[in-house]
């Protein structure tokens, strides 16, 4: 009976830690014992899970990418489609009108959006808008038996301070971890546009994008959105963006659909040993002033090339990455107080933000057929191809006859129907001319592009 009495053995082994679980006290010396469940059975109902459904155009012969080639033979485009899936996490924040916010990534190019509750519910959402450069997404799911997570203050976490991620990683929904906050402020990253992250060890992986990052009474103190990961998997480096940089970039995108940035019109490096030394800053942080661009609120307000900004609008600013995020979280109007040192000395510089499409002019003006939806601006265009004259395009409506005509936000507009352009007067002389406009050449970035108008 060997066999027999090695598996009674085995099974008491197997037994013994349940039997010694079951028997842990409720409390110790009178004190319960510390657990997170119930700060997370208020928390958790307000988290989701998010899926998508984009159509992949796919075509068919790599010339039919070519948009120059389909118009000069008149070659009608055919297309094949494929659905790709994404899963991510998101949290309410707004139970009466149905907010969802999430990460832009996670619902990118998305033709169907579904959030699944914590109840099983699975519902369509609408989105109301996103801002790619902070990565941030607002959605809008029926506002029936929501239950909404509650706002903290981001400004005050500390390093050191216990943070919790609830997400779905992996698919697995309402997965919970916790860490502390490892540091705040990282920026530099090349993860987003703008960044001010809050790093923290709780375990983020593939799945937690979106989802909420939160504090020991169960508040909202950051979303999720991205991992340092070298080996693929989770090192226990995680980035999530504070909450209220969240909500300062939501109110827009509620407001308008997406987030107006203005302009105040400086470049701005890191102070180091060596510059601090050089400006007799006197300081070991802050923003070294590098460029003001002319004409700009920066310009005339008095501000200089070697200043280094040290607080806005009362705010420490320790680094270029902070100041430039805090900037771009202002709205068009809004004030700005510097305090800066200019040779060692303090001084307060008092601006405000501009907006940058002030000057253009609606592309309808131009030609409505083509250009309406867009905001238009003759420009000196100074790039890696030169100086040459041109045309700026300032923000375009999307599904506008401008948006269909293929230009986009921070194209120049250098060449239509194979003629040069200086000016929006010439443009709309050469279509006039030509009965129409058939092809554009624009720099996009550091490219030249040739773009087909439809």
């Amino acid at each position: 009976m060997p066999s027999l009495r090695a598996s009674l053995l085995a099974l008491t082994l197997i037994a013994a830690p349940f039997s010694s679980h079951a028997l842990l006290p409720a409390a110790v010396d009178g004190q319960a014992l510390p657990s997170l469940a119930p700060m997370l059975e208020r928390t958790t109902p307000s988290v989701v899970n998010i899926s998508t459904v984009t159509a992949i155009r796919a075509d068919d012969h790599p010339l039919m990418r070519d948009p120059f080639f389909r118009w000069f033979f008149d070659v009608p485009q055919r297309q094949r489609k494929r659905e790709a899936q994404s899963l991510g996490s998101g949290v309410i924040v707004d139970a009466a009108r149905g907010f969802v916010l999430t990460n832009n990534h996670v619902i990118d190019k998305a033709d169907e959006i579904r959030v699944t509750l914590h109840d099983g519910r699975t519902l369509q959402a609408e989105l109301v808008g996103t801002d790619p450069d902070t990565d941030v997404a607002v959605l809008k799911i029926p506002a029936q038996d929501l239950s909404a997570v509650r706002y903290a203050d981001s400004d005050q976490l500390r390093v050191g301070d216990f943070v919790v991620a609830i997400g779905s990683p992996f698919g697995l929904s309402q997965t919970v971890t916790s860490g502390i906050v490892s540091a705040l402020g990282r920026s530099g990253l090349g993860i987003e546009g703008y960044e001010n992250f809050i790093q923290t060890d709780a375990s983020i992986n593939p799945g937690n994008s979106g989802g909420p990052l939160v504090n020991l009474r169960g508040e909202l103190v950051g979303i999720n959105t991205a991992i340092l990961a070298p080996g693929g998997g989770n090192v226990g480096i995680g980035f999530a963006i504070p909450v209220n940089m969240v909500r300062a970039i939501m109110d827009q995108i509620v407001e308008h659909g997406g987030v107006k940035r203005g302009l105040f019109g400086i470049g701005m490096q890191d102070l180091n040993p060596d510059l601090a030394r050089a400006v007799k800053a006197g300081v070991a942080r802050g923003a070294l002033v590098a460029e003001v661009q002319s004409d700009s609120p920066a310009a005339k307000a008095g501000l200089q090339v070697g200043d280094v900004v040290v607080r806005l609008n009362g705010r420490a600013i320790e680094s270029a990455g902070e100041l430039r995020t805090q900037l771009a979280l202002l709205r068009i109007g809004d004030g700005v107080e510097l305090d800066i040192l200019r040779d060692g000395r303090a001084k307060t510089i008092r601006s405000s933000i501009a907006d940058p499409y002030a000057s253009y002019m609606p592309g309808k003006k131009i030609n409505a057929e083509y250009f309406a939806g867009a905001l238009l601006k003759d420009i000196t265009d100074e790039s890696n191809f030169g100086r040459h004259p041109g045309i700026s395009v300032g923000t375009v409506a999307e599904d506008s006859p401008a948006w269909r005509s293929g230009v986009r936000e921070g194209d120049v507009i250098l060449e239509a129907n194979r003629k040069r352009v200086k000016n929006s007067t010439e443009l709309a002389r050469i279509i006039r001319q030509d009965g129409g406009l058939g092809m554009l050449r624009i720099r996009r970035g550091d490219r030249l592009v040739l773009l087909v108008a439809r």
